[in-house]
């Protein structure tokens, strides 16, 4: 078994007026947020993703299904907790992630730093082993078209 492991992972949201728009643990205002049976945070959903798929552990859909009543509405921060404890089990441990959002509005770069300053303090790692960018997609696809939301994150593990 090696002792590093990477890891992929997406999501995607669709976006709603009404709705709140969490990124990455921090609530970004926005005249539209995301329609999910949780709190929708399609980062922190990508990145437990990724950091589940680097440790062979399925998806975050295995884990914490959206057909049970005890995910409907969870901070999503929880989730994050809860996969890092999951990795735990197998002996890895978060060396350090890069992902990005792709979205036409609002614009991310202002509140980029405390997503990463967030989710580093939830993982308990430093803030610069966390790193996050954005993008918009020149107004083509369904981002480009606000009607939703995706992120990638690729994580890289260690065995300790």
């Amino acid at each position: 078994m090696t002792n590093l492991r990477i890891g992929y992972g997406y999501d995607v949201h669709r976006l709603a007026e009404g709705e709140t728009l969490w990124l990455g643990g921090v609530l970004v205002p926005h005249s539209k947020g995301t329609v999910a049976h949780s709190d929708g945070d399609v980062l922190i959903h990508a990145i437990c993703d990724a950091m589940l798929g680097a440790a062979k552990m399925r998806d975050i859909g295995y884990h914490f299904p959206d057909t049970s009543g005890e995910f409907k509405n969870i901070d999503s921060k929880i989730l994050l907790v809860r996969t890092n404890e999951l990795i735990a089990t197998k002996h890895y441990r978060i060396v350090n992630i890069d992902a990005t959002i792709a979205a036409q509005k609002p614009r991310l770069k202002d509140y980029i730093p405390l997503m990463e300053e967030k989710m580093a303090e939830v993982l308990g790692i430093d803030p610069e082993n966390v790193s996050v960018k954005a993008t918009t997609t020149e107004k083509l696809g369904f981002e480009g078209r606000e009607e939703g939301i995706s992120a990638y994150a690729v994580v890289l593990l260690e065995r300790f």
